[in-house]
C-alpha cells in the first residue's frame, strides 16, 4: 500500500508524509529526535533521517570564510549521519582551507600548519591540536585497519571549532575591542 499525501491546512496545498522516531545513543545514552520525509517523486522512498533534537550545534560564525564554514558544516552533517570517517576527512579539508586563508601556502599540510605557528597565527597548543586533526584526517582518508570512531570525529569537530573561533571570531572581536579602547571617551561615565 502506497502512503498517501496528507492535506495541509491551506486549501490547494499538500504536505508529504513525515515520520519521526525517538532514539537513544548507544554510547552516551542520550535521547535524540529524528525525522524522515517521504520522497515526493515516487511516494515509496524515504529520505535519510535528519536530526531535529538536540540541535547539532551552534551555527558557525559569519566571520569564518564561506568555503571553510561549508566544510565544517559538512563535517558536522557527516558526523550526525553516523559517518565519522567522512567527518574526519572534511575536518582535514577545512583545516587545509584555514591554512590557505591564513597565508600558509605550503604543499604539505603539516608544513602549512607549522608555518601558521611561525607566522604567529596559532600558538603551541593550537598547533598541536591542528596536527592532531591533520593526523586523524590522514588516517581517515586512507584505507587502514584503524577506523575513525564517533568520539574521535566529535572531538575533531570540537577542536576545529575552537581553532576557527580563535582565528576568525575572537580575532575580529578583539580588534573591535582594541579600536573601542582607543576612544578617549570610552571609560568616562555618561553623566
Amino acid at each position: 500500500m502506497k502512503p498517501r499525501k496528507m492535506k495541509d491546512t491551506l486549501p490547494g496545498m499538500e504536505a508529504l508524509a513525515t515520520r519521526a522516531v525517538l532514539v537513544e545513543c548507544q554510547t552516551c545514552r542520550s535521547p535524540s529526535l529524528l525525522a524522515q520525509a517521504l520522497d515526493d517523486t515516487d511516494y515509496e522512498t524515504w529520505y535519510p533521517y535528519r536530526l531535529l533534537w538536540p540541535y547539532p550545534g551552534r551555527p558557525v560564525s559569519d566571520h569564518v570564510p564561506p568555503d571553510i564554514r561549508a566544510d565544517f558544516n559538512e563535517a558536522r552533517a557527516c558526523l550526525a549521519a553516523g559517518a565519522p570517517t567522512a567527518s574526519a576527512v572534511m575536518v582535514r579539508r577545512a583545516l587545509e582551507g584555514v591554512c590557505k586563508d591564513q597565508g600558509a601556502g605550503k604543499q604539505v599540510l603539516a608544513q602549512s600548519l607549522d608555518e601558521l605557528g611561525v607566522l604567529g597565527k596559532i600558538d603551541g597548543r593550537l598547533l598541536e591540536w591542528a596536527h592532531g586533526l591533520r593526523a586523524l584526517g590522514n588516517s581517515a582518508a586512507h584505507s587502514t585497519a584503524r577506523r575513525t570512531s564517533l568520539e574521535d570525529a566529535g572531538d575533531a569537530l570540537a577542536f576545529l571549532e575552537a581553532l576557527l573561533d580563535y582565528l576568525y571570531v575572537l580575532a575580529a572581536q578583539f580588534a573591535v575591542f582594541q579600536e573601542r579602547r582607543k576612544n578617549p571617551h570610552h571609560d568616562k561615565p555618561p553623566f
